[in-house]
């Protein structure tokens, strides 16, 4: 069977960059589309852990003036990724967090940046290469939220295109006086193209001009067609609801699988769970917290940030507490929050332990070592920390937002009873129902034989990639 050939453009993959979820699901697509039929390159940015990882290199173009340099156009095989890099020192090649600069701000050509990605991932899907002809462009986020708008300005052949938006906040807004640095007419700033308020939007220009939009969970897909959640482009995304679908996320199994995982200390399925408790042990010394088994031991692995609903955890605080309860926390973000965090640690020493940054053994040792991964998100696009959580038998208590509430069954008496449960949801998301949750889990934690259960059901929950892979696939299909 021939494969039809799509281009993933992305500003950041997975195992190669990553801040958050898109580099994950950039990374472990492609694998699941082959099994589809769809033959996966994927265009990223060549950021200098990007370009050492991609050897030997077949430089494919030559930009002679990429925006201020010249580029050059490689493919590479790395990590099981068939990459195309776009090789340009001065956008990409600087250390550290590819959007951020080390004061933790926006570098200030960033508009440059992802315009030089979202030009070039046009280019080849008119034809740059005369080997490579690409069906359909998949974009992720904000930082591929041109490709649309240069097809639509370019001659030629034009591909299919897909925009997949990961977190409608973040944008990409960018000074109207730039469009012609972009490369693009004034015809393109209209508000049927990529204007946004007098600015040049590049999350406007995806959402507008490709042909399907998906996002990453269908209650979230929902949820940003309603002003509470569509961060001002509820109106536009309720125009274009007959081409919006959420598609939820997956997690890759062979990364996450407690019965084969390297950095835990303690393998197990589920016919050997109670190895998981030499998990929780060593979890208690990493972070310093008291050796107690039966201590109900919460767990968090986040951003700390509004979003994320932590300034609702360190208000919950002392009712996780006074339920002999335990805390590890694993995240950065807020500086605020950081230091808030930590001064609640050297507050309860023994009680809660967290470590700022984030260490990807550590962040699966949580995994394995929790009872219960508290995810209290105020907006959730669709969270994989949580699916990682039923893979592992941590037990979920998530607010009942959009990913959240597709992949969580509830403890409801009558899921409880019915034996479906997989984890616990509150709504609306506050400090009190988030403190009723934490004392509902540690009450369900009391009965062993029921947390048991609740374990072996999200255990057995399918989160892989096998079935968004399919709904990618049945949406290609659609457009071809």
């Amino acid at each position: 069977m021939k494969r039809s050939t799509v281009l993933s453009i992305a500003s950041e993959v997975y195992p190669l960059i990553k801040t958050g979820g898109l580099a994950d699901v950039a990374g472990a697509l492609p694998g699941a589309l082959a099994k589809e039929g769809f033959a996966v390159r994927t265009l990223v940015p060549g950021y200098p852990a990007v370009t050492a990882a991609a050897k030997p290199a077949e430089v494919l173009h030559v930009f002679d003036d990429l925006f201020g340099g010249q580029a050059r156009l490689v493919a590479a095989r790395a990590k099981n990724l068939d990459l195309f890099v776009l090789d340009a020192p001065h956008l990409y090649g600087r250390p550290g967090n590819p959007y951020l600069n080390a004061e933790g701000n926006d570098w200030p050509d960033n508009a440059l940046r992802f315009a030089a990605l979202g030009q070039v991932g046009a280019e080849l899907g008119r034809g740059l290469l005369p080997s490579f002809h690409p069906s359909v462009l998949h974009c992720h986020d904000w930082q591929a939220g041109l490709v649309p708008a240069y097809l639509a300005h370019m001659e030629g052949r034009s591909p299919r295109t897909v925009f997949t938006v990961h977190n409608l906040a973040f944008q990409g807004n960018f000074p109207a006086r730039l469009l012609t640095r972009l490369g693009l007419p004034a015809s393109a700033l209209t508000v049927d193209g990529i204007e946004y308020h007098g600015q040049i939007g590049y999350l406007k220009a995806g959402l507008r001009l490709a042909d399907r939009i998906t996002t990453v969970s269908p209650t979230y897909a929902a949820e940003i067609c309603t002003g509470e959640f569509g961060m001002g482009f509820d109106g536009l995304l309720r125009g274009r609801a007959d081409v919006l679908r959420g598609i939820l996320n997956g997690i890759d199994t062979s990364v996450w699988n407690p019965a084969t995982d390297s950095l835990l200390p303690a393998r197990y399925d589920a016919a050997s769970l109670d190895a998981r408790s030499g998990n929780k042990a060593a979890l208690q010394v990493r972070l310093g917290l008291a050796e107690e088994p039966r201590a109900p031991l919460f767990g968090v692995i986040s951003r700390l940030g509004w979003q994320k609903g932590l300034d609702l955890l360190l208000a919950a605080l002392p009712v996780l507490l006074e339920g002999g309860a335990q805390l590890a926390l694993l995240g950065a973000g807020d500086p605020e929050l950081e230091e808030a965090f930590r001064r609640a640690a050297a507050e309860h020493p023994g009680r809660i332990g967290c470590m700022i940054g984030f260490d990807e053994a550590l962040a699966h040792l949580i995994q394995g070592g929790c009872d219960a991964l508290l995810v209290p998100s105020r907006f959730e696009p669709c969270g994989l920390t949580q699916l990682c959580a039923l893979r592992y038998g941590a037990i979920p208590v998530a607010a009942r937002v959009g990913g959240l509430a597709d992949t969580i069954i509830d403890a409801s008496p009558v899921a409880l009873s019915g034996g479906v449960a997989t984890g616990l949801l509150f709504s609306p998301v506050n400090e009190a129902l988030l403190e009723a949750s934490i004392r509902r889990a540690v009450s369900l934690y009391q009965d062993q034989a029921v947390w048991r259960q609740l374990q072996l059901n999200g255990m057995a929950t399918d989160v892989s990639w096998r079935g968004p892979a399919q709904a990618y696939a049945a949406l290609y299909r659609e457009l071809l």
